[in-house]
């Protein structure tokens, strides 16, 4: 508990974000969003990227086989539009996963100085693209991913989606992601990640990873073990998302790709759980009113700390941690029954 709490203070005080920066650029930007059944998502999210303050890109849609509206709502935007355009996607091979073979395909159609690839479900602020076409030059990056800021308007996703940034910003250092060249060392959000486009046409990033349910961290590790610096930020409040809308469609979701952040391993999970779960209770067996006064105080501490750099409700987040907690210990076991019984599914298909 020292040990993840001196993460989170580390993280903390680093203070990991993208910084604003004013200063212009005029490269061409593409900007790449992959789409499946986001009927009620993908609008909010090209009214905010038509209205940003960034001149230089294009935007291209690729519907991947979508079974609603998706492809229509797209259309009509994008023929209002002369900036933006809307392809289909091809037929899924056997051997890759649906989202990442729509962002090869959707390279493949890429004009552009820098790929960015955006999610559906998101929308863009003023100062996005400049001030992360900024960190590309000044850190020579080959990746830019930024953790998006987190919109949660149920008490059912907020008493799930904390736990990513919880996670994430309790167990790795951020800045290490740059600063260390070992390529075992990486974090990635498939929400924003913006790719030297010279890079990605030569290393087809998406392709290495055509068969990884975590795609994002997997090319984070190609592009370092390639020799290319990256780097992994929290957006700073100048990209946010509302992945998922109620409290089933948040433990279902986390629950398809928890394990993958462990590579599989079922062991190296419930030894996580063991730790960050059985610890405090073994501390609570003991009756020690002084022990368990310090590790309410460690837990407190690094709950305020991470939500504040997350740019979310510290004091909630100290509130709802017991639940939270709870239901990190149920999306492991669902995400370990799917994955016994290979039965994980998403957007309609097993993988």
């Amino acid at each position: 508990m020292v040990l993840r709490f001196t993460v989170s203070l580390f993280n903390f005080l680093s203070n990991p974000k993208l910084p604003h920066i004013k200063k212009p650029y005029g490269q061409l930007v593409s900007i790449l969003i992959p789409v499946r059944n986001e009927e009620g998502n993908i609008l909010t999210l090209l009214q905010s990227i038509q209205k940003q303050d960034y001149g230089n890109y294009e935007v291209i849609i690729l519907d991947d086989d979508s079974t609603d509206d998706t492809y229509r709502v797209c259309s009509e935007f994008a023929a209002e539009h002369p900036r933006f355009k809307v392809i289909k996607g091809k037929k899924l091979p056997h051997d890759w996963l649906g989202k990442n073979y729509a962002c090869y395909q959707l390279a493949k159609q890429a004009n552009g100085d820098y790929f960015l690839f955006l999610d559906a479900d998101e929308q863009v602020y003023n100062g996005l693209i400049n001030s992360a076409l900024h960190r590309m030059h000044l850190y020579n990056l080959g990746l830019l991913s930024l953790f998006t800021n987190q919109q949660m308007d149920t008490l059912g996703e907020k008493i799930v989606v904390p736990l990513m940034h919880f996670i994430l910003l309790n167990l790795l250092p951020l800045r290490l992601v740059y600063l260390t060249k070992n390529s075992s060392v990486a974090a990635a959000s498939g929400q924003f990640m913006l790719f030297d486009a010279t890079l990605y046409r030569q290393y087809e990033w998406h392709k290495q990873a055509k068969d990884k349910v975590v795609e994002d961290v997997e090319i984070m590790k190609f592009v370092k073990a390639a020799g290319y610096n990256g780097e992994a930020l929290l957006a700073n409040g100048m990209i946010s998302c509302r992945m998922y809308k109620g409290y089933t469609d948040a433990v279902n979701g986390f629950s398809k790709n928890f394990l993958a952040a462990f590579n599989y391993s079922i062991m190296w999970l419930l030894i996580y759980l063991v730790i960050i779960i059985g610890g405090p209770m073994i501390i609570l067996m003991t009756l020690n009113f002084q022990l368990m006064l310090f590790m309410v105080g460690l837990i407190i501490l690094t709950r305020i700390m991470i939500s504040l750099s997350a740019s979310q409700n510290a004091w909630l987040n100290v509130l709802l941690h017991p639940v939270q907690m709870i239901n990190l210990m149920l999306i492991a076991f669902i995400a370990i029954q799917k994955y016994l019984t290979k039965t994980t599914v998403w957007k309609g298909r097993r993988i």
